[in-house]
């Protein structure tokens, strides 16, 4: 960087060596809750993890993993695997997805910049199409930003508005779409007071309709499509409320799996298909589950399913769904741009470093934890592994996933002598837990505490040192409960959780490469995922840059 005098040049640390092999493991979705049966973790048989904890008690302690620790607006907001794995890579806490999007929008910045401005342009002749997930969760969207974005764009000039939502139940209550679509309804009945022709065009539950992920079934995006681009759905309503309700009354409806419908007027004619010099807006901030309809909507040349018409629009996301693909080309906000990672240092530090995991968690371990960023930073140094995920069945039918496939991988990269630090990330707490199968979950943890055994008995045997972590909670809590923490019961039955949690995460150190000395600080009482890049560069034998998180480790003589 020249005249600013940066050097990529990390100090020595005065008391830990260099040289030592780092085994970096992720545990996804792998949380610290109070143990009782709906603690899968607890429940498994997971004898590596329990000697961890049981172990040293200045080897392990718990580290927050949600919220402001990893720069979402408040401590209601769960973690999740983008943000985590982007504070355990970056070592430093960034504003992140839901909080980047309040910021824009409390500024108006949203409003002046280049994406607003691109889809503006069809506001005089055309039609502006909001697509996204009616919640409150705050996980993919929150509804008062989709409400604030209604108010700001009508005020701008936007005459004609159509939503297509997709109902939730899955970050939220099942059931809560009902009153999420009763409040999007006065919203846009108060815009047509105004004399702004604003109403909700179609809909369907997330899981069934448009929100698939990691090209796992694109009909889900078909339905999606055909419902809100050329406005066919096998189910046709007045309205969104009496939509939602009628759907949800058939016999084991939920919101995550409402079928797809459309809206129609009087004539029986839909009211908002997607044509040639409209602006549709997709307002989910998170990627995942929005960059397979992102590829539909802006692809000219794509093959995944017949899209039969194919409008020419002003596209643009909420965020940038992905860096590498400059998925979409135009976006509402700005991601933040994650400099210096801890990755990154250390390769320029000589550091070689190996990362892998399967398919479904592979971009946390590179892409995410690099800041965003796709590719290697030197690739003499570096190699990163894939391992396919199971395809076409959900995680719960094969709970084992590739854990230990991971395991061997790794170990055999330890082994090998070839690399300094290995990083991976082990998924099963996390898929398995979404499903919401208890017994499933179980099985999952116990597969995961294999893994990390396998790459803990490889780093006995090379002299390293291992840290194990997670990204955020899941498989620990998998019941709904109210505010004295009891279970929630609905006709006798306990609800499932199928999501993250607001748990705290486990981290662990050890191994024979360990220098004497090496325990958890107590003056980092509140410390989160960002103080651990710091804490493995120690570890490599590096002292970590000014402006990173604190470590949490210390060496007493």
């Amino acid at each position: 960087m020249g005249s600013t005098g940066f050097s990529w040049k990390l100090a020595d640390h005065p008391k830990l060596p260099k040289g030592k092999l780092v085994a970096m493991i992720v545990l996804d979705g792998w949380g610290e809750a109070s143990p009782d049966k709906y603690n899968c973790i607890h429940v498994a048989e997971t004898p590596t993890m329990d000697s961890l904890k049981n172990g040293a008690p200045d080897k392990w302690r718990l580290v927050r993993a949600h919220g402001t620790a990893v720069g979402l607006p408040t401590e209601d907001d769960m973690g999740n695997s983008e943000v985590g794995h982007n504070a355990l890579g970056a070592g430093r806490i960034y504003a992140q997805g839901a909080k980047l999007v309040d910021l824009a929008l409390a500024s108006g910045k949203i409003y002046e910049d280049e994406g607003f401005n691109y889809i503006k342009e069809s506001f005089a002749t055309n039609t502006l199409h909001l697509i996204g997930l009616m919640s409150d969760g705050g996980v993919h969207s929150r509804l008062d930003q989709l409400q604030l974005l209604l108010k700001g764009a009508s005020q701008r000039g936007a005459k004609r508005i159509r939503v297509h939502v997709l109902t939730d139940g899955r970050d939220v209550l099942d059931g809560s779409s009902v009153g999420f679509a009763e409040i999007l309804e006065a919203e846009l009945s108060d815009l047509r007071s105004k004399g702004i022709d604003a109403q909700v065009a179609s809909g369907g539950g997330r899981m069934y309709v448009t929100m698939d992920r990691y090209e796992n079934d694109w009909e889900v995006v078909k339905r999606g499509w055909d419902a809100q681009v050329l406005g066919e759905a096998p189910h046709k309503f007045k309205n969104v409320v009496e939509a939602i309700k009628t759907l949800r009354s058939a016999p084991g409806a939920n919101d995550q799996y409402l079928p797809p419908f459309v809206i129609v007027d009087d004539s029986g004619k839909s009211v908002g298909p997607i044509v040639d010099g409209d602006a549709v807006v997709t307002f989910n901030f998170r990627a995942d589950r929005m960059t397979m309809l992102a590829q539909a909507l802006e692809y000219e040349k794509f093959d995944k399913f017949d899209r039969v018409r194919v409008p020419k629009i002003r596209y643009a996301g909420m965020l940038q769904y992905d860096g590498e693909l400059k998925l979409p080309s135009h976006y509402l906000v700005s991601p933040p741009l994650i400099e210096r990672t801890s990755g990154e240092y250390l390769v320029h530090n000589g550091v070689r470093t190996f990362a892998c995991s399967e398919t479904v968690k592979f971009g946390h371990v590179t892409f995410f934890w690099n800041g965003n960023r796709s590719g290697y930073f030197n690739a003499e140094l570096e190699e990163y592994v894939e391992i396919p995920s199971d395809s076409g069945i959900t995680f719960n039918v094969q709970p084992k996933m590739k854990a230990l496939e991971i395991g061997e991988k790794t170990r055999d990269a330890i082994l090998s002598g070839r690399f300094d630090q290995v990083r991976v990330n082990i998924p099963n707490g996390d898929m398995v837990g979404h499903t919401g199968d208890v017994e499933a979950t179980v099985v999952a943890c116990k597969a995961a505490d294999e893994a990390v055994k396998m790459i803990i008995d490889a780093v006995e045997q090379v002299g390293g040192i291992y840290v194990v972590t997670a990204d955020h909670g899941n498989a620990e809590d998998m019941v709904k409960r109210n505010k004295k923490g009891e279970p929630i019961l609905k006709d006798g039955e306990v609800q499932i959780l199928t999501s993250h949690t607001l748990q705290p995460v486990p981290i662990a150190i050890g191994g024979p490469g360990l220098a004497a000395g090496v325990k958890f600080r107590k003056d980092v009482p509140s410390g989160g995922l960002a103080n651990v890049a710091a804490t493995v560069m120690n570890l490599h034998g590096f002292v970590a840059p000014e402006d990173y998180e604190t470590t949490l480790i210390e060496v007493v003589d």
